[in-house]
């Protein structure tokens, strides 16, 4: 029912389904399932306190159960794909289409279509358990003192975060022609091709080329900066003039210049897809990307400001967040040189940031209002302890999510094809690393940032809670 709204709203709107829009609709399959996980977990710790099934239903499905956790994990990601789709272009403002609409579509039938299979079972008098055997106590009597590694955590956070920004200033980005400016050209041959020996011969033409393996072993991805501040059909033309007296060697000779160049009409060899982003106009995206991530951040932090009504929680987030984003950055920077796919930093990738960023903030936030949630009086302990049995109360949770996205995301990477693996790698990425960082850096962030005076007027109101 979710992908048929999906894809019905997309229609409605006359949208253009492109690569990261149907990335965006699979990663609408993945976080679809996060409300129904809270949802099912609430009822499940309804059922283990001695409620009938019908009032763990409805205590899990009501504000102070589930919706309130599902509203602010939501709002999170609504005002991220708001970002993305105010500052991006072209194919950020696709995905940022698809994921908004898919994180309304998710939510109603999260909290009203199987809410409707969920009753009408309790109608039925069917037992709803709400676990099988083997999931039975999982995480149910799980007690790590997370707080207590909080140095270890910061220590290795640091030392990740310092490789990073040394590797980013000395190492650089492979920055996609999105961010640089420059024209790439998809190329087919009739035979399987050694991206490094097509490389070297161009750039003894061109100074510097980028060639890779795009699909197939018979196709590669070139792309040059040759002349890219050159503006006018001149220009085109001489690269494409060159680009065939480099190759021509590799086809047959029955492949005219001609041919080359219109291989797209007939898709048969020579130039497939040819694409040109000049420099100014890449400085625009590369500004609009940067505000996209920071407006991101601020805006959600703000929104954390609010619905908490307290910075810390805030900055808790925030912090994670920026390790998060810094941690895939270092990776790309590391990394790009060697690895079997690319790893261009480009409007796809800020799209898989900003994704993250959500992920993260959601992780984060469902922490969070268990934490609010204890200090109403519901367990003991003065404010560090009732951090850490948030932490572990909410674990579940953390756990089946994660793992259900990492799965969505392993799918999309082995046979969504190589124009977005190195898309999908950032966002797995950040999928495991916002995981943690929700666990191990957002709960330390948040107790040591709230004073001694704050914790114990908490502390206070809690047993009176109590």
């Amino acid at each position: 029912v979710n992908l048929l709204f999906l894809f019905g709203i997309l229609a409605s709107l006359g949208a253009v389904l492109t690569l990261p829009g149907i990335a965006g609709i699979v990663l609408t399959m993945g976080t679809a399932v996060d409300a129904n996980i809270i949802i099912y977990e609430r009822a499940k710790e309804e059922l283990r306190s001695g409620k009938t099934l019908n009032e763990a239903v409805i205590a899990s499905y009501s504000w102070k159960g589930a919706m309130r956790s599902i509203v602010d994990a939501n709002v999170t990601h609504i005002l991220t794909g708001a970002v993305l789709f105010i500052f991006g272009s072209g194919p950020i403002k696709g995905f940022a289409t698809t994921l908004l609409i898919g994180i309304v579509t998710s939510l109603f039938t999260s909290i009203f279509i199987a809410r409707i299979f969920i009753d009408r079972n309790i109608a039925g008098k069917n037992n709803l358990t709400f676990v099988t055997n083997f999931s039975k106590n999982f995480f149910t009597n799980f007690h790590y003192n997370f707080l207590g590694i909080k140095k270890w955590s910061y220590a290795f956070s640091a030392i990740v975060t310092v490789v990073s920004i040394i590797s980013i200033a000395t190492n650089g980005f492979d920055q996609g022609v999105d961010f640089v400016g420059g024209r790439t050209f998809q190329v087919r041959f009739d035979k399987s091709m050694k991206p490094e020996e097509i490389k070297e011969e161009l750039t003894a033409i061109f100074g510097s080329a980028e060639v890779k393996i795009f699909g197939q072993d018979n196709q590669l991805k070139i792309t040059t900066k040759y002349k890219i501040q050159e503006t006018g059909i001149a220009a085109d033309e001489e690269v494409n003039k060159l680009l065939y007296a480099s190759l021509k060697k590799h086809y047959s000779p029955d492949v005219t210049y001609d041919k080359f160049v219109n291989a797209y009409e007939g898709k048969k060899l020579g130039i497939v897809l040819a694409s040109k982003v000049g420099p100014t106009v890449a400085e625009d995206i590369k500004t609009n990307a940067y505000w996209a991530v920071l407006g991101a951040m601020l805006i959600v932090g703000l929104y954390l400001v609010i619905s908490f009504r307290k910075w810390q929680y805030s900055l808790g987030a925030i912090a994670a967040v920026a390790h998060d984003v810094i941690f895939v950055l270092g990776i790309y920077s590391l990394c790009y040189k060697f690895m079997p796919f690319g790893m261009e930093i480009d409007q796809h990738f800020i799209a898989a940031i900003l994704t993250v960023i959500g992920y993260s903030m959601n992780d984060t936030v469902i922490v969070f209002d268990r934490v609010r949630e204890f200090l109403d009086g519901k367990t003991k302990g003065n404010f560090s302890e009732i951090v850490n049995n948030s932490i572990n109360s909410t674990m579940s949770r953390t756990i089946n999510t994660s793992l259900t996205m990492i799965v969505v995301l392993l799918i999309m990477f082995v046979f969504g094809g190589e124009s977005i693996r190195g898309f999908i790698f950032a966002m797995l990425i950040g999928i495991i690393v916002g995981t943690y960082s929700s666990l191990f850096i957002a709960t330390p962030v948040l107790v040591d940032s709230i004073s001694i005076a704050d914790k114990k007027l908490i502390e206070e109101r809690h047993n009176e809670n109590k």
